[in-house]
């Protein structure tokens, strides 16, 4: 259960965002301490080095000047102890070597009277002076050429060497006082970090928990989280999104109160009429007649809403199931408008048609036929008597263009917005005296969807509506 915890832990952004503030407060740390111990440490050697180097110009001045060099034994007393003390002042070794690489002078007990020379010191003979540190040895080490300046030539070098410590002696003071610094700040990041890191992520376990809260039904409505920006917009949407949900499942609730009610109706009416039928003998030809007309609009009236939930869930599959052919808009509408018409003139509504050009399209004629139909039909049912259902086509290189235009009741602007939703009806008891379920707009907007189109509505209530749908001329499978 532990293993559990922690690799969730490890997942969270809560640990993502605690590892970004340990690197990024104590990486720069280690950075700045190699940065700062080589600046040190070059300048310290460099300082170093010119003070030990201008202490062995004088010491060679003062054997070239007195004449003692290479010619030493008449001082040697005297030098020995220049050079031990100069040796002692450093904890250094000092060697006086002549120009034929022999050992004249040294500030220790040795019985090497001869010096083999490398790179560096035979620079320092050519009349340079030479600073080396040798790391592996662990020996800093400087020669000095004693210079003629009357035969402008090297009479010999002075070897300086010491313990590299003697350089580094600050260095290992000041590498235990950044290395002190360095673990307060680890520590305080570390704090401050793991503070910082559950400061910043409680608003989005808050975020959760009001999810949840909402989900297990602790609570009605959801309570924002206003910390953060970020946690405010997210806030924003869970709420927009958990009331688009419940009026998701207010509209089915209330789709399957009116579809209960719209298929009981006719059936009701059918048990009706039949029982009126059966419970009387010798029923006139023109009341049976009569009787059974009206059991048939019934039967029709069903059949109307089981097509609907029928095309709903069809539309719900996959675009694949779209038959798509190259059809001739123009000729669809026409034969669209024919069937139409007749119910136009029964509602009073003048149908009118206008084609701007020739357009042919790959469509699924039966499917479109059906979402152009829904917009024309509902423009005719929601007119008034005179008013009047204006169709227009036009198309561009890419898309055509058909809108359904009325001058009926029009939609209210707060109702614009949902009327694609399934099982929405913008004025139930309007909409109940018509007829419908509701489902027309939303089996409009889902073909229209499969074709890759669009579909805009633009309404003032009393005064009209216009709906405007966009499709490819060419269809394109994803």
């Amino acid at each position: 259960m532990k293993g559990a915890s922690f690799k969730k832990y490890l997942k969270s952004q809560k640990f993502l965002l605690f590892l970004l503030l340990i690197i990024f407060g104590i990486v720069p740390g280690f950075i700045l301490r190699v940065c700062v111990i080589t600046s040190y440490e070059h300048a310290a050697i460099l300082q170093r080095s010119d003070a030990v180097i201008r202490q062995m110009e004088v010491f060679s001045a003062r054997l070239t000047q007195d004449g003692l060099f290479p010619e030493i034994d008449s001082l040697d007393e005297m030098i020995s102890d220049e050079m031990e003390e100069i040796g002692a002042g450093y904890g250094a070794q000092i060697v006086l070597v002549d120009s034929d690489y022999q050992i004249l002078k040294a500030s220790y007990e040795t019985t090497e009277t001869e010096y083999i020379p490398d790179d560096e010191t035979i620079r320092a003979f050519m009349g340079e002076n030479v600073t080396e540190t040798d790391v592996k040895a662990d020996v800093f080490t400087i020669a000095v050429p004693v210079w003629n300046d009357e035969e402008d030539d090297t009479l010999g070098i002075i070897l300086f060497s010491a313990p590299a410590d003697f350089v580094r002696g600050g260095l290992w003071r000041l590498k235990r006082m950044i290395t002190l610094f360095q673990i307060v700040v680890a520590v305080a990041v570390i704090l401050i970090g793991f503070i910082l890191s559950g400061k910043l992520t409680r608003p989005f376990k808050r975020l959760t928990r009001s999810i949840q809260d909402v989900q297990e039904g602790y609570q009605s409505h959801f309570e924002p989280v206003e910390t953060f920006t970020e946690t405010t917009q997210l806030s924003e949407a869970c709420s927009d999104m958990l009331g688009r949900l419940k009026r998701l499942d207010d509209s089915r609730e209330e789709f399957v109160s009116n579809v209960s009610h719209e298929l009981k109706t006719p059936l009701t009416s059918m048990k009706v009429l039949s029982d009126s039928l059966l419970s009387q003998e010798n029923v006139p030809n023109e009341i049976y007649r009569d009787f059974m007309q009206d059991i048939a609009g019934e039967i029709d009236r069903e059949n109307s809403i089981i097509n609907d939930l029928l095309s709903l869930v069809t539309l719900n599959r996959e675009s694949g199931e779209l038959n798509i052919q190259e059809v001739s808009i123009n000729d669809m509408l026409d034969l669209l408008m024919k069937r139409l018409r007749p119910i136009a003139e029964q509602k009073q509504v003048e149908l009118l048609l206008e084609s701007f050009r020739p357009v042919t399209a790959e469509v699924d004629e039966v499917k479109l036929t059906l979402a152009i139909s829904n917009l024309i039909e509902n423009a005719i049912k929601y007119n008034r008597p005179e008013g009047y259902v204006h169709v227009t086509l036009n198309a561009d290189h890419e898309n055509f263009f058909i809108n359904v235009i009325d001058n009926g009741i029009g939609i209210p602007e707060e109702a614009q917005e949902h009327i694609f939703e399934r099982f929405y009806r913008v004025d139930k008891s309007h909409s109940r005296k018509i007829g419908g379920t509701g489902l027309g707009l939303a089996i409009t907007h889902s073909i229209v969807g499969l074709h890759h189109g669009a579909i805009r509505v633009h309404s003032v209530e009393e005064e009209g509506t216009t709906f405007t749908v966009r499709i490819p001329l060419e269809y394109y499978s994803e």
